[in-house]
């Protein structure tokens, strides 16, 4: 059973991928007892409309190149709200221990005398792979999953253990990738990494908008300039990934 959301409590919560089916039960319960919401840019409007009508709503940003509120500015304002005695839900997409800055946000409350729990989320990540028919891991295939972000700087990537990756074994799942995918691949295959190696970009991961563009590690800097992308890319390179290329090619069809 889930715990009660307490007054003056702050639940930080995956709102999955997308559409609202894709919650978990507990973190549409979140959302229905909400007072306070605030709320990423990338979280779908079926998922606020599960908020009550007289429920304070916050937008904060959270997109990558397009104006947000800064992270100390999102910490004050939970931490205000959750001082009036309001039943606060941080909401963000996809989980938020991964790549959501949970950790922070959970010791700048729990730092100033607020509980908080963590309700978690579908990843950008498993949408991805569900929702294309392929695994992460594979018996055999893929025995290790990586999930990891780019940080570009002068066109190169500038974070370290990227050798890790090379390893043919390994599914790398890269998040908020559309703009780093060029300079991915090139540290991939630097570290090792056959060019040939089975690779998708997917846009909008889990909704209906999602769209796959499949092809080599070398080859799918190119594909995905090509397509033009402007929703969120999760980049998947690995041997498991190739089990989506058939159905790929078939939606790309249809499309």
């Amino acid at each position: 059973m889930q715990p009660e959301h307490l007054p003056g409590q702050v639940l930080l919560v995956g709102a999955g991928p997308g559409p609202a089916d894709l919650m978990t039960v507990r973190a549409l319960r979140a959302v229905e007892g909400a007072e306070a919401l605030l709320y990423d840019a990338l979280v779908h409007d079926e998922v606020l409309a599960c908020a009550p009508r007289a429920c304070l709503r916050i937008q904060t940003g959270k997109r990558a190149g397009r104006p947000s509120m800064d992270q100390s500015t999102i910490n004050r304002l939970m931490l205000r709200l959750a001082r009036r005695g309001l039943k606060v839900v941080r909401l963000k997409g996809g989980d938020p221990s991964v790549f959501g800055r949970s950790g922070e946000e959970k010791a700048y409350l729990e730092d100033n005398g607020i509980a908080v729990a963590v309700i978690p989320g579908v990843t950008a990540a498993s949408a991805a792979a569900a929702q294309f028919g392929f695994p992460l891991t594979h018996r055999g295939v893929a025995r290790r999953l990586t999930l990891a972000t780019a940080r570009v700087q002068d066109g190169a990537l500038v974070d370290e253990g990227w050798a890790a990756n090379a390893d043919p074994s390994t599914t790398l799942a890269l998040y908020m990738a559309r703009s780093a995918c060029g300079a991915a691949a090139t540290r991939l295959i630097a570290e090792g990494r056959a060019p040939q190696t089975p690779a998708v970009a997917v846009e909008n991961a889990g909704s209906a908008h999602a769209r796959i563009i499949a092809g080599s590690l070398a080859d799918l800097p190119r594909l995905l300039a090509e397509a033009g992308c402007d929703g969120p890319v999760v980049l998947l390179v690995g041997e498991a990934v190739a089990m989506a290329e058939t159905r790929a090619v078939a939606i790309e069809r249809r499309a």
